[in-house]
């Protein structure tokens, strides 16, 4: 495990799918999805140095006040103590029924932005069967099992710059897919380890 910044490490991780200090591939495909918040170190900086949690929760208030953007209710202070917040996170409980009834907008927001995120997820590998196309630079994806075939033709059409993504065919174990069908529908009718 390497403590890195975040924000230097996405950058970073945008070209690459290596670790910036030793080399070892974090993932061939999506490198950013196995990085992780180190909340144990954060935790032990924050009690060897006094007053730097409140500092950073009031540079990040000035922050959104500055870009005149409404404040985060985790870093608002008015919902619940700091540690409180983090410590039940944590440990994996959840909101009382009072507070769960107090949905912010926020949260609201969040869920809008969420682009089926907390959907289930299907990873995916694209082979060209065709001579005539070239294939992806990146074949593996990972997308909601609830994107439909022609979800997949419109994305391949668009990575190949091909003018018609009507003209594409997207085969599973060399069966013609739907386009109307769920990646869902896909694993459960059509998959077949080989």
């Amino acid at each position: 495990l390497l403590s890195v910044c975040r924000s230097c490490l996405v950058k970073y991780l945008e070209e690459n799918n290596t670790c910036p200090t030793c080399r070892i591939v974090i993932h061939q495909s999506h490198p950013l999805q196995y990085i992780g918040h180190d909340r144990t170190m954060q935790d032990i900086v924050y009690k060897l140095v006094p007053g730097l949690q409140e500092a950073e929760m009031k540079k990040q208030r000035e922050f959104y006040h500055k870009l005149g953007m409404e404040v985060p209710g985790d870093i608002k202070g008015e919902t619940c103590s700091t540690k409180q917040h983090l410590d039940s996170h944590r440990n994996g409980e959840t909101k009382t029924d009072e507070n769960s009834n107090k949905e912010t907008s926020e949260e609201k927001q969040e869920e809008d932005n969420d682009y089926h995120r907390s959907d289930e997820q299907v990873s995916i590998c694209l082979e060209c069967n065709s001579s005539k196309l070239r294939g992806l630079k990146r074949k593996w994806i990972r997308c909601s099992a609830q994107a439909t075939v022609l979800h997949l033709k419109k994305f391949i059409a668009k990575k190949l710059n091909l003018s018609s993504f009507n003209e594409l065919d997207i085969l599973c174990n060399e069966e013609i897919l739907g386009k109307d069908h769920t990646l869902k529908f896909v694993v459960v009718t059509r998959w077949r380890f080989k």
